[in-house]
């Protein structure tokens, strides 16, 4: 099902499917890139992380508060480096597999993924600065 984005540059409304392996979702109005949220389960996590240049992996559960306390921030950061950056929500409670399989003993665990290959892994709740600190290398 595909997903409504508000462009951040015109404020266009987007239908946001899934683009081309190797490409960004882009405005239809503008073409300025969107931001990417996505959820993702035990059958589309590889693709969803493969599809990507560099994409963030927010494990998470809705009972969570500080799961809860992160999510706006890593919409910021999809949004203010569009083009640049995929997050992919993983709700652990509905896919303890996939958490499991990438040894999550704890939420929110962030795990940051490079052309497909993980390259760093956060735990806990962080402020956004923090949270910028630590992508800045892989943003450049």
């Amino acid at each position: 099902m595909d997903k409504v984005v508000v462009c951040p540059n015109c404020g266009a409304k987007n239908r946001l499917g899934t683009p081309p392996p190797g490409q960004v979702p882009v405005c239809g109005a503008c073409k300025a890139p969107l931001p990417w949220i996505v959820e993702a389960d035990e059958k589309r996590f590889q693709e969803e992380v493969a599809g990507a240049p560099l994409v963030l992996v927010d494990f998470w559960a809705p009972w969570c508060g500080p799961c809860r306390m992160v999510a706006p921030i890593l919409e910021d950061l999809a949004r203010e480096h569009a083009g640049k950056l995929k997050v992919v929500k993983v709700n652990t409670d509905e896919n303890p597999g996939l958490a499991a399989r990438h040894r999550v003993m704890s939420i929110p665990t962030l795990v940051l993924f490079q052309r497909g290959h993980p390259v760093a892994t956060w735990v806990g709740a962080s402020p956004k600065r923090v949270l910028e600190e630590r992508l800045r290398p892989y943003l450049a």
